[in-house]
């Protein structure tokens, strides 16, 4: 049975609706950790090194396909609620053209400064030319990788979150397959899995734009570039949280590993990767579940449905705090286990990357509340609270944690610098909460 976001959501209904966009963003990960878990096992810990230290590059130039998803997602899902479908396919069709000619500027850039960027990372010998092959292969899927991301969040808008299942599950097995023959059968090394990568990006992100451009029964369809800068603008900002989340992971990535390489060396880097690996897999409930609801909030908040805007809250808070009490439990159980899967080759390497996730995993206990209120914003349409939300959670108080507490603590203050940067944003985030609640009425 189809459920609409008009109706009145319960928590049996409401994880159904989010359901979908949880399992695929769990999948997403998943399929993503694959390219890394081959990589380590079976090209070395230097090629493992390299994919860690380039991607923060690929995602932080990718990041204007979360953008322009969430934000404009967030205003076609608006534009219904107010009954005006008409102008929500033309927002729709404008935000993913909008993505094309952006995805295909950046990818040619990307190539072009590729080898003085990886070099500024700190890259050099085998590993800037690892990081070079890698990185150039993956610019040629950007654009591609962009519109998944879009499609992500406008699947849902367009009451087909199963669809969009569907679509990176394919995305997601072709890149497992093709892992395991490029690297484990015919020993292409690093450059197998960047073009397993690469193809499942194509089949992710071109399988939406055939779907919305043909004849269907979503709320939404594809038709030709009509553009309307107020909007666009209107989108970027409301989706600017997500930019400078995305962005500013990319920065702070970088940073973790120059770090990680003045105390550890290579073996630090390649810790950092297996633990942001499992955290990707983990926050994916986090990220699935705003993905899920943006939508549901963005419909009821145009709609003037004030009521089912406090039952989505509350729910969702509820939700949120289980499943982050669930996650840091789990993440303790399974540190070892999960880092021998990656690194059990390495004994040294091994012991500095269990160490370190039991540190980084009590981040569960309070990520999800931030990301999840930073979400709920820009479903709101409110981009500027959404964006300070996520300036100071992934930039400032990161920076700041991962510059002083290594002084304190060693190596074991950059393991818990992510974690006083989610404790400082919480405050945040609640004051937030509480201040606007009578402008929204939630």
């Amino acid at each position: 049975m189809r459920i609409q976001l008009s109706g009145h959501f319960t928590y049996k209904k409401l994880l159904r609706f989010v359901m979908p966009s949880i399992i695929m963003m769990i999948f997403t990960s998943i399929y993503g950790v694959v390219d890394g878990l081959f990589v380590s096992n079976y090209v070395g810990k230097t090629a493992f090194a390299a994919v860690n230290l380039i991607m923060p590059f690929l995602m932080g130039i990718s990041a204007l396909g979360f953008m322009i998803g969430t934000g404009g997602s967030a205003i076609a899902a608006k534009a219904l609620g107010e009954g005006k479908k008409e102008k929500a396919n033309e927002y729709f069709s404008m935000m993913v053209w909008v993505t094309v000619i952006g995805g295909l500027s950046l990818a040619v850039l990307g190539f072009l400064f590729l080898r003085p960027i990886a070099s500024a990372l700190g890259a050099e010998g085998a590993l800037l030319d690892n990081c070079i092959l890698y990185g150039r292969i993956l610019l040629v899927s950007l654009t591609p990788f962009m519109l998944q991301n879009v499609f992500q969040s406008f699947f849902v808008t367009a009451e087909k979150p199963k669809l969009g299942l569907y679509a990176i599950i394919a995305a997601g097995v072709t890149n497992m397959i093709l892992d395991f023959l490029f690297i484990a059968v015919f020993r292409w090394g690093l450059a197998g899995a960047a073009y397993a990568t690469a193809v499942s990006e194509f089949i992710g992100g071109l399988f939406p734009v055939f779907y919305f451009s043909r004849k269907n029964n979503s709320l939404l369809k594809l038709g030709k570039l009509r553009f309307n800068g107020g909007i666009l603008l209107k989108a970027c900002t409301n989706g600017s949280s997500e930019l400078m989340t995305n962005l500013s992971m990319s920065v702070v990535n970088a940073l973790y590993n120059f770090q990680l390489m003045r105390f550890a060396g290579e073996d630090g880097v390649s810790a950092y990767g297996t633990i942001m690996y499992v955290n990707f897999i983990f926050i994916a409930i986090f990220l699935g579940y705003s993905i899920g609801s943006a939508p549901i909030i963005g419909y009821n908040y145009g709609a003037g449905n004030h009521a089912e805007l406090k039952n989505m809250l509350r729910m969702s808070l509820k939700l949120v705090g289980c499943w982050g009490i669930a996650l840091a439990l789990l993440s303790q159980i399974l540190a070892a286990p999960l880092a021998s899967i990656f690194v059990g080759y390495d004994k040294g390497l091994f012991g500095l990357t269990c160490h370190g996730f039991r540190i980084y995993a009590l981040t569960f206990l309070v990520n999800g509340y931030n990301i999840f209120g930073s979400s709920f914003f820009t479903a709101l349409n409110n981009g500027a609270v959404s964006a300070v939300i996520s300036f100071l959670r992934t930039l400032v108080f990161q920076i700041a944690s991962l510059l002083l507490l290594p002084l304190i603590f060693g190596i074991d203050g950059i393991w818990s610098a992510v974690l006083v940067s989610e404790l400082l944003t919480l405050i945040l985030t609640g004051v937030f909460l509480i201040k606007n609640r009578t402008v929204y009425h939630y």
